[in-house]
């Protein structure tokens, strides 16, 4: 139970960290496969950081859920690029990259809050609202940028692996790409697989953001007590 109520606790923040980043990632999609020549997201709208037209709603509860999950894919036609694989590549990393780079533009943000906004002056309600909604957007935005390089379909490292992979290769994969979904599922609902392959994967996580901390430790000259955050969310 006590797990349960601190979900329900998390979860406003958790979605709205979602929305912002879901969106972010699919514009990120659609906005470089338009400069690269393909029209096919901008004419469907997509080219647009309004999060109605990204979001799938199964996709962002699922994430909620079992940490994974998606918002509506981005149309891309490679043939309309110059050079479709290369460019093709570059299209399906800028998704996972934008939100490795929020992750990394939350964490200054929240230097900047507790370094320059008087935050210990606010309520204790609203301080730790900020607290929890920073240390979850960081977290979150990086998880995903991890997520999405796995080399599962649907997820863009699939993607990337198909544009890098020879025409022979690609075939191949292809035979395999249904059950994309379904070992997704399956390593993400069953602890025993959970613990071997997502799991280990997702802990790079805490490597990537105490990079980050490191990084940006040394130019405001202090670091951030980055564990005492984690323990806001459990």
């Amino acid at each position: 139970m006590g797990d349960f109520n601190a979900i329900l606790q998390l979860l406003p923040f958790t979605l709205l960290v979602l929305i912002i980043a879901f969106t972010v990632h699919e514009f990120a999609h659609a906005y470089s496969a338009y400069k690269f020549g393909d029209p096919t997201a901008y004419k469907e709208g997509r080219v647009t950081l309004n999060p109605r037209v990204h979001l799938d709603v199964l996709g962002t509860l699922l994430f909620v859920i079992a940490g994974f999950g998606w918002a509506k894919p981005v149309p891309v036609r490679r043939s309309n690029f110059k050079k479709p694989r290369l460019m093709g590549v570059i299209v399906s990393f800028a998704g996972p990259f934008s939100n490795l780079v929020l992750g990394f533009l939350g964490l200054i943000v929240f230097y900047v809050l507790l370094n320059y906004t008087g935050i210990v002056g606010w309520s204790d309600g609203v301080q730790k609202a900020v607290l929890i909604f920073m240390i979850l957007f960081v977290k979150m935005n990086v998880l995903l940028f991890i997520l999405n390089l796995l080399p599962v379909p649907p997820l863009d490292g699939y993607r990337i692996l198909e544009d890098v992979l020879p025409v022979a290769g690609r075939e191949k994969l292809r035979q395999y790409e249904q059950w994309g979904m379904l070992v997704l599922l399956l390593v993400a609902f069953v602890p025993p697989l959970y613990r071997v392959t997502l799991g280990p994967i997702f802990s790079l996580q805490y490597d990537i953001i105490y990079a980050f901390n490191d990084l940006i430790g040394s130019l405001f000259g202090q670091r951030l007590p980055i564990d005492q955050f984690f323990r806001l969310i459990g």
